[in-house]
């Protein structure tokens, strides 16, 4: 069934986008926007800050 046929017929279940995701398409999951990209991609930048640091100090040594 289409998309167009399901919300015709009543049988579409999907929530609206709320808040800035209604807005701005950018803010939606896997969004461009900064602040978006920062929130998704904060725990692979502290492993590079981590891995910088044990770089550093190896090099201390």
């Amino acid at each position: 069934m289409s998309l167009n046929k399901s919300i015709k017929s009543g049988k579409e279940h999907r929530k609206p986008y709320t808040g800035a995701k209604s807005i701005a398409k950018g803010c939606r999951n896997h969004g461009t926007c900064d602040w978006c990209l920062g929130n998704r991609t904060h725990k692979n930048d502290k492993r590079e800050l981590a891995a910088e640091q044990e770089l550093i100090d190896f090099e201390k040594m």
